[in-house]
């Protein structure tokens, strides 16, 4: 008798028609609901039609382009002149002849990882139509003349939006890797990932917030940022932690850290084995570290000069009654950098020398170069903020981080739109990614404040530019020795920009330039040895005759660091232990504030 029981073609699972009933059904009733809530939603808000005043970059560039046609139709034949050859070559591979690509990816593009992608011909000759096809996009409107140099900034860097989100990695039916797995499952990982996306609409209330990382896997205080320590002072803006001794003795300048307030504090405390805050407790140093509140509407007020006063200037008297000792050591990292470069011409101009050495993170005073982030910053997107600002009392953190991720659109957005919703993965957990998740609002005022006078007019590098609680703030006055960390790949401060830093304090200054990028060549502990350092003592004041004198050394600049500032300030007193001082402890670390999430 005959057989009758079908059997899947090998390497093919046919998909299951009640569990595909059943999603579906989940599918339908989740979508309506995700709809509503949308339209909701809309009706109660005022959009501009285009917030970010793109329309009108390109429609200069459209016109400009058409002035110039002889250029367009050459860029055109080239083009074209590649794409014949693509042709013959793959034509001549499903011969059965060998060729070399007419265009290749570089090997850190990770949307072409998969082998099928250079190995089967169809997806090769996919692979680099879309390649030539971007090349000759942002060849086109990289080369047109007249532009004003932000309109031409704004069209490359939306042009490449475009071009990143037409990669064929991005879609089914051309990426070779998720039409294995649908065959493979059945079709099951197009379900899974069907849900994935409904539940991340879900989570933005019918906005789409991807889920990077496993958000249940981490807990701050739990398993990241768990470097012992007590809350000794709180004010409305931050809550200072100081950390427990390691050592029996301690430096006796006291060592202040002021992160930015964009984000949390404990990427300097991600995990012990990467935490700089652990390291430098095990230096000897005894650590102060800012926690930054999460504002809400009640602090829609709050201008840069608070963040100073009830910043810097408050830790710096807490710190005193909690260790008696009225000189330290500072570093800020990135918004919290400035933030210190202006505290310490506030108190230069007040002839407050507390403050005996700074650090600067990837920390820029010069905004004239400040990297793609320019791109957001004109009069009619700061107008439209503002404007939700007021309406909030602050800028929500989604937002801000939505304009971070498009700066590095293929890795922060496009790897997890294939990873989640055609691969139907589950996010990995990963520490980093969950930090950069957490995001943070920011107060009307100040970031009015900062994005204008800094970003918008620049206003911070001129003597008197600004002024904090009625002082005028002059970068020039400050003789602290300072020392500046930058980061080679920083797509949020460059380097070039940020070395120019050096040329307008007026103290000892050591610049050193680390490999990797805004996050990860700063927290680049000595036993990962994972990325080099650039190292020039002369400060001349072009950034590319530094690095060209520069002496590249293996590993991380932390031990640098340390090896600069206890130069300063050697002795030694007995270690402090947290909440044994006048201040007493409020809570353990890391402390309330960092825990407020946005939902």
């Amino acid at each position: 008798m005959a057989n009758n029981t079908k059997t899947d073609p090998p390497g093919f699972k046919l998909p299951d028609p009640e569990e595909i009933g059943r999603s579906m059904a989940d599918v339908a009733e989740r979508s309506q609901r995700i709809v509503s809530e949308w339209l909701k939603r809309q009706a109660s808000e005022e959009h501009a039609p285009d917030p970010l005043n793109i329309g009108s970059a390109f429609m200069e560039m459209t016109t400009r382009l058409m002035a110039n046609p002889a250029r367009l139709v050459a860029a055109g034949l080239g083009f074209w002149q590649d794409y014949l050859t693509l042709w013959q070559n793959t034509a001549r591979r499903v011969m059965g002849m060998e060729t070399e690509p007419v265009i290749d990816s570089p090997s850190t593009d990770r949307r072409f990882k998969d082998d099928a992608w250079r190995e089967n011909e169809i997806f090769d000759f996919i692979r680099q139509s879309y390649l030539l096809s971007a090349r000759y996009v942002q060849d086109v409107v990289r080369q047109v003349d007249g532009l004003d140099p932000k309109t031409a900034q704004k069209v490359d860097f939306y042009a490449r939006q475009f071009v990143d989100a037409m990669s064929p990695s991005n879609f089914l039916l051309t990426n070779p890797e998720v039409l294995r797995k649908t065959a493979e499952t059945g079709g099951e990982n197009l379900l899974k990932g069907l849900n994935n996306l409904l539940s991340d609409l879900e989570q933005g209330k019918g906005k789409l917030h991807i889920k990077m990382t496993d958000m249940d896997a981490f807990k701050v205080g739990e398993n990241i940022g768990v470097s012992p320590g007590k809350v000794v002072y709180q004010n409305d803006l931050m809550q200072l932690i100081q950390y427990a001794p390691s050592t029996e003795t301690v430096l006796k300048r006291p060592l202040l850290i002021g992160p930015p307030w964009i984000n949390k504090f404990y990427i300097l405390d991600l995990r012990p084995r990467n935490s700089f805050v652990r390291w430098a407790v095990s230096q000897g140093h005894t650590v102060f570290m800012i926690s930054w509140v999460n504002p809400d509407e009640r602090l829609a007020e709050k201008g840069f000069e608070d963040y100073m006063t009830e910043g810097y200037l408050a830790a710096l008297d807490a710190i005193e009654q909690a260790t008696g000792e009225r000189e330290v050591n500072a570093i800020g990292y990135c918004l919290g950098g400035t933030l210190l470069a202006s505290t310490l011409a506030y108190m230069a101009a007040k002839k407050d020398n507390r403050i005996k050495s700074a650090t600067f993170f990837v920390t820029m005073t010069d905004f004239a170069e400040a990297g793609e982030l320019g791109v957001f910053i004109d009069e009619e997107q700061l107008r439209s903020l503002e404007d939700k600002m007021n309406k909030r009392g602050y800028l929500e953190g989604s937002e801000m981080a939505t304009t971070f991720n498009m700066l590095r659109a293929n890795d922060l957005i496009w790897s997890f739109v294939v990873n989640n919703y055609l691969l139907g993965n589950d996010p990995f957990p990963f520490d980093l990614l969950y930090w950069n998740a957490d995001s943070t609002r920011m107060p009307a005022r100040m970031h009015s404040f900062y994005l204008r006078k800094m970003y918008q007019e620049n206003l911070l590098k001129d003597p008197n530019g600004i002024s904090l609680n009625g002082v005028p703030i002059d970068l020039r006055k400050i003789k602290t020795p300072a020392y500046f960390l930058s980061t080679r790949e920083d797509h949020i401060a460059p380097w070039k920009s940020t070395y120019r830093g050096t040329q307008m304090l007026s103290g000892p200054k050591r610049f050193v330039l680390a490999a990797s990028g805004h996050i990860a060549g700063v927290v680049n502990p000595p036993e990962g040895g994972k990325y080099s350092h650039w190292i020039n003592t002369e400060l001349p004041p072009d950034p590319e005759a530094w690095f060209k004198g520069a002496t590249e050394i293996a590993g991380s600049w932390w031990p640098d660091w340390h090896h600069w500032v206890t130069a300063l300030g050697k002795e030694q007193v007995p270690a402090r232990v947290p909440g044994e001082s006048k201040l007493g402890a409020i809570e353990d670390a890391p402390g309330a504030y960092v825990q407020v999430r946005l939902s």
